[in-house]
């Protein structure tokens, strides 16, 4: 059988991660009702709409004649093999997706979907949200789970002190706030 046709991995599309968004083995795939609505959402946009839009543009490119020259057929190509690969990705993260919502966990506890308020040792207060691996959000203090902070603080209660290795040493942090809320939608 030709070598185009055989896939060398199932995990093809993870190995393409970086590390810190690939899911640990043996691990769940925990994401909040928002993350795996939106995801869905996207899933859906790709096979509905973009997918045969791109595949409309690809036929009629490939009906002009001459593909190897053909700007419309290379680049639409070159597109469906993404939106495919992008499918395949949505598709095996939502099948292993389990889905927590953060309302529902222990209010007095750190565990996923808290919104953890903690201070270190300057007195420096930092607020972060624990959330799925295709969730995080930098910009919005959404960490992953799997993240060294999360680890530290998961299961510790407002006034416990946590421990968080970090390049520059041992740093000590104070859980100041635990809250459980909803991702916002956007």
């Amino acid at each position: 059988m030709n070598k185009a046709f055989v896939r060398e991995s199932d995990n093809e599309d993870e190995d393409d991660l970086p590390p810190e968004m690939r899911i640990p083995a043996g691990s769940r795939n925990y994401m909040t009702p928002t993350g795996h609505k939106r995801m869905r959402e996207e899933l859906i946009h790709l096979v509905k709409k973009e997918r045969p839009e791109v595949v409309s543009i690809v036929s009629w490119a490939a009906s002009n004649g001459d593909r190897s020259e053909n700007g419309d057929y290379i680049y639409g190509k070159r597109r469906l093999r993404e939106i495919d690969r992008r499918i395949r990705f949505l598709t095996k993260r939502l099948e292993i997706a389990e889905v927590v919502d953060p309302e529902t966990q222990n209010p007095e506890q750190v565990f996923f979907g808290a919104t953890v308020t903690y201070c270190n040792d300057n007195g420096d207060e930092t607020t972060v949200m624990i959330v799925g691996m295709d969730e995080i959000d930098p910009s919005r203090n959404h960490v992953s789970w799997i993240s060294p902070i999360s680890r530290a603080l998961l299961k510790s209660r407002v006034g416990d002190t946590v421990y968080l290795r970090t390049p520059g040493g041992v740093e000590e942090l104070e859980v100041l706030d635990i809250v459980y809320r909803s991702l916002d939608p956007t």
